[in-house]
C-alpha cells in the first residue's frame, strides 16, 4: 500500500509517494516561510493534493518540535509558530483524507529503522547532526515516543553542566556541542588559534569570518588539519553522549545521520572512541556498532509515510516486525 509523508523544513516543504520498501514513487519539494503558518499550512495542503492525485491514501505528517502521544497536536516548533496547533484536525478537516503527524527526527529514525542502516536491529538509537542536534529511539522494534509524545530530543540532553546557552533556554545541551553550529564555532578557533590549519584560516578569511559547513566538509576530505581537528572535536562530544543513552538505552546500533555524517569514518572514529573512553565497566558492557545513516535528506519522507502506513492498520499500529 501507498501512502504519503511529508517533511516540514525551517525553509522547504518536501513530499512524495511511497511504497511499503520505503521506495519513493514520486518527490516533491517547495520553499517555504518559516514565519507564515497559514501559508505552511496551505502549501502543506497543495502538495498532498498533488500527490494523491484523486487516491484515498494515508498520509504522514513530519514536523520539527513537540508531538502529542496521539500523533495529532504540534505542542511546539521552535522555527514555525505553532502553539498547540490541532495541526492532525486541520489538515484531516481539508483534505478529507486520514493524517498523523509525528516529530521529524523520529520519522527519519524510523525510516533508518525499517529500510536503513538499522534494518537488521531490534533496538537503536539515531542522532541526527545538521544545523541542531536531534534524535529518535526505536526499542524493542517500537519507536520509543514517552507518556507525553516528547521523547528522544537528544539534542537537549545536557552535557556541560552551565556551558553554553541553548537555544531551548538551558545551558550546555548536546546541541550546543554535536551540531554543525559547534562544528563551525570549533573550526573558528582552531583557525583563530594558528599553527595548524592554515586552509582552515584562509577559507575563513574569504567566507568573512564565518565557514560554511561545506567549506568545513571539503577541507575535512582534503585532510586540512584544523579541520579535522574540529570534527574530532564534535565527534569527542557525541560520543560521549551516546555512552550515556548506551547504559540507560542499550541500544545494539547507533545511527549518525545529518549533513555532518557526510564526514563518514572521519567523523565515526572520534565518537567510537569517546564512548569506550567513557562507557562504565567496559570490557563487561555489550558494546553497540556505529554506522552512518544510509537514506540521506528523503529519510523524513519516508518514516512519515511509513508511520502513516501502519497506523491505518491497527494491528500493525506502531509495531512492524520485519522479515
Amino acid at each position: 500500500m501507498q501512502a504519503i509523508g511529508i517533511d516540514i523544513g525551517g525553509t522547504k516543504i518536501a513530499g512524495g509517494v511511497v511504497d511499503e520498501l520505503g521506495t519513493i514513487a514520486r518527490f516533491e519539494r517547495v520553499p517555504t516561510d518559516a514565519n507564515d503558518s497559514a501559508a505552511i499550512e496551505a502549501a502543506i495542503v497543495a502538495m498532498i493534493e498533488r500527490l494523491a492525485d484523486g487516491q484515498r491514501l494515508p498520509v504522514g505528517v513530519a514536523a520539527p518540535g513537540f508531538i502529542d502521544a496521539g500523533q495529532s497536536t504540534v505542542y511546539y516548533t521552535p522555527n514555525i509558530p505553532w502553539r498547540n496547533e490541532p495541526l492532525r484536525e486541520r489538515l484531516e478537516g481539508r483534505l478529507g483524507l486520514p493524517v498523523v503527524v509525528d516529530n521529524d527526527a523520529n520519522a527519519a529514525g524510523w525510516a533508518e529503522f525499517r529500510f536503513g542502516a538499522g534494518r537488521l536491529v531490534s533496538d537503536m538509537v539515531m542522532i541526527t547532526s545538521g544545523t541542531g542536534v536531534g534524535g529518535a529511539v526505536i526499542a524493542g522494534d517500537r519507536l520509543l515516543r514517552g507518556g507525553f509524545g516528547v521523547a528522544g530530543e537528544l539534542g537537549h540532553m545536557r552535557v556541560v553542566p552551565d556551558g553554553i546557552p541553548c537555544g531551548c533556554g538551558a545551558r550546555g545541551c548536546i546541541e550546543q556541542y554535536g551540531s554543525g553550529r559547534a562544528l563551525q564555532r570549533m573550526a573558528g578557533l582552531v583557525a583563530d588559534g594558528g599553527g595548524i590549519g592554515a586552509a582552515l584560516a584562509a577559507e575563513r578569511e574569504r567566507a568573512g569570518g564565518v565557514l560554511p559547513g561545506a567549506v568545513i566538509g571539503r577541507l575535512v576530505q582534503e585532510g586540512d588539519p584544523g579541520a579535522v581537528a574540529a570534527l574530532a572535536e564534535l565527534g569527542s562530544w557525541i560520543g560521549q553522549a551516546c555512552s550515556s543513552l548506551a547504559v540507560v538505552l542499550d541500544p545494539q546500533l547507533f545511527v549518525i545521520g545529518g549533513g555532518v555524517a557526510d564526514a563518514g569514518d572521519r567523523l565515526l572514529g572520534p565518537v567510537r572512541a569517546a564512548f569506550a573512553g567513557h562507557l562504565p565497566a567496559r570490557g563487561f558492557h555489550p558494546e553497540p556498532v556505529f554506522a552512518v545513516a544510509e537514506l540521506g535528506n528523503e529519510a523524513g519522507v519516508v518514516g512519515a509515510a511509513d508511520l502513516a502506513r501502519l497506523h491505518e492498520d491497527d494491528s500493525l499500529r506502531a509495531y512492524a516486525p520485519r522479515g
